[in-house]
């Protein structure tokens, strides 16, 4: 039971440092000798636990993904409704930005593309934010939260990419200190022209919605 804890151990490790270099230079300007070096351990084990470069960013691919789904599907099964959901989402998704390892997934993803050096082709980062935006929002408007005009894949697409570029501008201006506050800035533009004349009353609480994950 020691060793394989050291192991789970030595595993964790390995990915936390590989995320933080992957997310500085990318999965092309990495460098196996830096990862073993910031994760003091030596290329052995890097090679032990992944096999390769490849399966190391693979695998912190799939830990992205993974997270991201999993924290998705809490945020759904909350007693909120939809309108609120769709502010948790946008909170959370510019949250895990702020996290090497989310980062490191998305730029992988991002780097890599169809034609990857995996073999292999990742699935879109954005995806899953997309679809699960695109579905709360088809909801919020039939609980008549949304005035039925907006396109509920056209709202998605805008408030994931608002989201990134949000997390981008306040990474470079204040390493992310002021990410919330621009997301809830984003929201309270964008409601008083989604929501119907006659809930804008809702509009304050709807704003103020947050998902909190449970610790693991």
């Amino acid at each position: 039971m020691a060793r394989q804890a050291r192991a789970v151990a030595t595993q964790q490790q390995i990915v936390l440092r590989a995320a933080e270099v992957f997310d500085r230079v990318g999965y092309y300007g990495a460098r196996v000798e830096e990862i073993v070096e910031s994760a003091r351990i030596t290329k052995g084990a890097l090679y032990f636990h992944f096999g390769s470069k490849d399966g190391l960013a693979r695998h912190i691919i799939g830990e992205q993904q993974r997270l991201a789904v999993r924290s998705l599907e809490a945020i759904e099964s909350t007693d909120a409704s939809a309108l609120e959901q769709m502010v948790m989402l946008c909170h959370e998704m510019a949250r895990q930005t702020t996290d090497p390892l989310m980062r490191a997934g998305i730029r992988l993803t991002v780097e890599l593309g169809p034609a990857d050096a995996l073999g292999d082709a990742p699935a879109d980062p954005f995806l899953p934010w997309t679809e699960w935006a695109t579905r709360l929002a088809t909801r919020a408007v039939e609980e008549g939260d949304i005035v039925e005009t907006v396109s509920p894949p056209m709202l998605a697409r805008h408030l994931i990419g608002a989201v990134t570029g949000a997390q981008l501008v306040s990474r470079v201006r204040t390493w992310f200190t002021d990410l919330d506050g621009r997301v809830e800035e984003m929201w309270q533009v964008l409601l008083p022209g989604i929501v119907p004349a006659g809930r804008h009353d809702r509009i304050l609480s709807a704003s103020s919605a947050r998902w909190c994950a449970e610790p693991v």
